[in-house]
């Protein structure tokens, strides 16, 4: 019995997920040192078998979900998104609060806990795709697209926005693409870009008012302000973060100091998340950055292939905003680490440590394959041109 046989869709994709795993076990392993001897007693091992299980469980779902017909997301969007909004609502107002910010929600019974924005990514996405296939032929009606799009788009990224502005705006800005790849109108998608810079505007004003209310814009002023006026001129302790990120790339050089050997991970606050592209560098040097690089571009111009080789509109719209939410993402995290961006939050996909991220990344990427797997296959419960039946 040939195992791999099981396995379908787009090889490359399993080959790069597998490799990123590979080489997050390492990075992780090196990188949580500080963490364990924090919480642990220095038992590094229940972290790296606690990530082991979560890429294992990712794995699985990968296979799950490829081995699901892509057209059945379509209906099952409709019923993420539905729960998606009780889910954040609650989040934010019961949700566990870390650092002023409320994003996950405690699973009773489990002692595991929840991002509810990762499920509310992936829904919007998805749902998205369904709409703009489904709605073609009506997507120059403006109250089809304010109804069916600007209405869900504007309701999602708004109730992330409060606790994670870097997810809501990664979500929305995925969003505002896969409009214009679906041939919405550029006036209507000017029209959502100018609802989500008055809902931001709003969001501020609130926050200048009641500052109590909403306290983690101040946060992001802080972010911004300490990354345009330059480490070197801001309060250290504000710009603590990249200059300690600059340190580990710095010292890096070109292949790096070797594995288990990074210095900085014990002055990063999460070495293991937010900066392991730093850490990666700094033990691997420029060439393990750049093929973490690269890696990341295959997988990008793979994910963009099984779209574009799709004879279906859904299984294309559906491919690539999966494809790009996830690249754009693991882009922003690596441009954080090297100082291009702000600090964000985001975790580097398939490579930080396990998390509700790394679950729901292995979804979506299991969906993709479930595009590649069906290319050229005609559903029966796909209209004819490409539209997704509503049956």
């Amino acid at each position: 019995m040939n195992v791999f046989s099981y396995f379908k869709g787009d090889r490359v994709i399993w080959m790069i997920v597998l490799l990123l795993s590979l080489l997050s076990l390492a990075a992780v392993y090196s990188s949580i040192v500080t963490l364990a001897y924090k919480y642990q007693d220095g038992d590094t091992e229940v972290y790296l078998f606690k990530h082991f299980r979560l890429i294992v469980l990712g794995f699985v779902l990968m296979f799950i979900t490829h081995r699901i017909k892509y057209t059945y997301y379509s209906r099952i969007s409709q019923i993420m998104l539905i729960a998606a909004v009780p889910l954040l609502l609650y989040t934010l107002a019961s949700g566990a609060n870390l650092n002023e910010a409320s994003r996950w929600i405690s699973i009773p019974g489990t002692g595991l806990t929840f991002q509810t924005s990762d499920f509310a990514k992936l829904a919007l996405i998805m749902y998205l795709a369904r709409v703009l296939t489904q709605k073609q032929n009506e997507i120059n009606d403006f109250k089809t697209v304010l109804i069916h799009i600007m209405i869900p788009v504007a309701l999602i990224c708004g109730l992330i926005l409060p606790a994670n502005f870097s997810t809501a705006a990664l979500l929305f800005t995925t969003c505002l693409i896969l409009m214009f790849i679906g041939r919405v109108k550029l006036k209507y998608i000017g029209g959502v870009l100018g609802i989500g810079i008055l809902g931001f505007c709003l969001l501020l004003a609130i926050a200048t008012v009641a500052p109590k209310t909403l306290p983690r814009v101040a946060t992001w002023a802080q972010r911004i302000e300490t990354f345009f006026t330059g480490a070197e001129d801001a309060d250290p302790d504000k710009s603590f973060q990249a200059n300690q990120a600059k340190i580990a790339i710095a010292t890096g050089g070109i292949i790096g100091k070797g594995a288990g050997n990074s210095t900085q991970r014990n002055f990063l606050p999460h070495p293991y998340s937010d900066f392991i592209y730093a850490i990666v560098i700094e033990e691997y040097g420029l060439v393990g950055g750049v093929v973490i690089v690269l890696l990341y571009l295959i997988l990008l111009f793979r994910g963009v292939r099984v779209s574009t080789k799709s004879e279906k509109t859904f299984g294309t719209l559906l491919g690539f905003g999966l494809a790009f939410s996830l690249i754009f993402q693991g882009f922003i995290n690596m441009a954080v680490a090297v100082n291009l961006f702000p600090v964000t939050g985001q975790p580097l996909p398939f490579l930080s440590m396990g998390g509700t991220s790394l679950l729901f990344s292995s979804i979506a990427l299991g969906i993709i394959l479930s595009v590649s797997r069906e290319s050229g296959d005609a559903g029966s419960d796909v209209k004819e041109g490409g539209d997704v039946a509503t049956t």
